[in-house]
């Protein structure tokens, strides 16, 4: 498997002889409660995530939709910037050091976490926290050589997003970096938009599997059992975020995980229906 991390590759290579495929939740760190995402990434796992997406919070994200800006908001109003974003993933490995965890968001917090801790300190407190990948929105790969070498060295996967309006030329320079695996985003627009097209995401992986080398991970538009099931048939992973911070938002206390867990014991029994 081609990743710089461990947990990465052992996750990949288990999937890949058991003849199943990637759940991949993600949450907003910080909500729906500051203390409450760790039991929340905790029960994701035990539900059946085999790699967890953690968002970290940031006042414009671009890419994301209604549901997720919202979630972003409220963990901003609560505090949640990188340093605490860390601090719940070492939380985290202290009950599971072998489910993956991938940072996703912007450039902007990485930055400010190094002008108040140094150069080079994300990098080095991202892998001492436990963190096996990052997937930064806003950093293409032309201009990632920086990032990608800092990420290597640490044994963190960088992991990138691709379209459906990616150029081959685009999927090619992707490949040339991406490791871990590669976030097909289904839809154009933003996260948790439009009706997805499962006969088009079908088409569209045999030109990215012709360029890049890792598995590839579909999310945007996934919100149910049977979505999960059709793209777990032409896909490597499937991701699931907007339907999963819907469902948590209004969650309280312990219901919050309990939810959780129970989201994805449904997700995880639709995926391992489907035949490879």
């Amino acid at each position: 498997m081609n990743a710089a991390s461990p947990r990465m590759a052992a996750t990949w290579a288990r999937l890949q002889a058991q003849g199943r495929k990637a759940l991949i939740p993600f949450i907003t760190a910080g909500d729906p409660a500051a203390d409450t995402t760790p039991a929340l990434m905790q029960a994701l796992a035990e539900g059946g995530a085999d790699i967890i997406e953690l968002g970290v919070p940031f006042s414009d994200p671009s890419a994301d939709g209604p549901v997720i800006q919202r979630a972003t908001e409220r963990a901003l109003a609560r505090g949640i910037g990188m340093a605490q974003v860390l601090a719940m993933v070492r939380q985290f490995r202290q009950h599971d050091d072998t489910t993956p965890v991938v940072l996703m968001g912007y450039a902007n917090p990485i930055e400010r976490y190094e002008q108040r801790h140094g150069a080079g300190a994300f990098a080095r407190d991202a892998q001492a926290a436990g963190v096996d990948g990052v997937l930064v929105v806003d950093v293409p790969p032309e201009e990632c050589e920086a990032l990608a070498g800092a990420m290597r060295a640490a044994r963190i996967d960088l992991i990138f997003l691709l379209a459906p309006t990616s150029t081959e030329a685009r999927m090619a320079q992707i490949g040339a970096f991406a490791t871990g695996y590669v976030y097909y985003v289904s839809l154009k627009g933003v996260t948790g938009a439009g009706h997805l097209d499962v006969a088009a995401v079908a088409d569209a992986l045999p030109r990215i599997k012709r360029h890049v080398a890792v598995p590839v991970g579909v999310g945007f538009g996934i919100r149910d059992a049977a979505t999960a099931r059709a793209i777990g048939a032409v896909a490597d992973g499937v991701i699931i975020g907007s339907r999963l911070i819907e469902l948590l938002q209004n969650e309280t206390g312990d219901n919050a995980p309990l939810a959780a867990r129970a989201f994805m014991r449904d997700m995880r029994q639709a995926l391992d229906a489907v035949e490879t």
